[in-house]
């Protein structure tokens, strides 16, 4: 038999999960904007809830040169930490053709314009995508 609280802590969770789901949205305009402010290219944000648990969002963004995308991941970076992100990782800095930043719930890819047209991961992970069929 349950009791009252028993179905009180049954339903924390959910409402846990609505929070973290504001939380993850407003730092994902707080990314983009930032972004922005770093004067990155194409901003493309993919709802990935209910699609993997890597994360809520994933962001696209392109720099001009490595040296502009390497700027725009320190920047964003730096921005995160001073948010109160102290568990922000990179991966690809040295060579800066892609350098991803994970921020939790939200991961954010910073391409050279190349790098980003050859992996195409919004063709990946956009919901619009139909599969390919072999002509045969």
């Amino acid at each position: 038999m349950r009791t009252a609280t028993a179905a009180t802590r049954k339903s924390a969770p959910q409402t846990e999960a609505l929070s973290e789901g504001h939380a993850s949205q407003a730092l994902l305009n707080q990314i983009t904007a930032w972004l922005d402010e770093a004067k990155a290219e194409d901003i493309v944000s993919i709802d990935l809830k209910g699609k993997s648990s890597l994360g809520d969002f994933m962001v696209i963004a392109t720099g001009r040169t490595d040296r502009h995308v390497g700027a725009i991941a320190d920047q964003l970076a730096q921005k995160l930490k001073e948010d109160g992100l102290s568990r922000v990782r990179m991966e690809g800095q040295p060579q800066c053709d892609w350098v991803l930043i994970d921020a939790g719930d939200i991961i954010v890819h910073v391409f050279r314009p190349e790098v980003r047209e050859f992996y195409n991961l919004e063709k990946l992970w956009t919901p619009d995508r139909t599969p390919d069929t072999p002509s045969n």
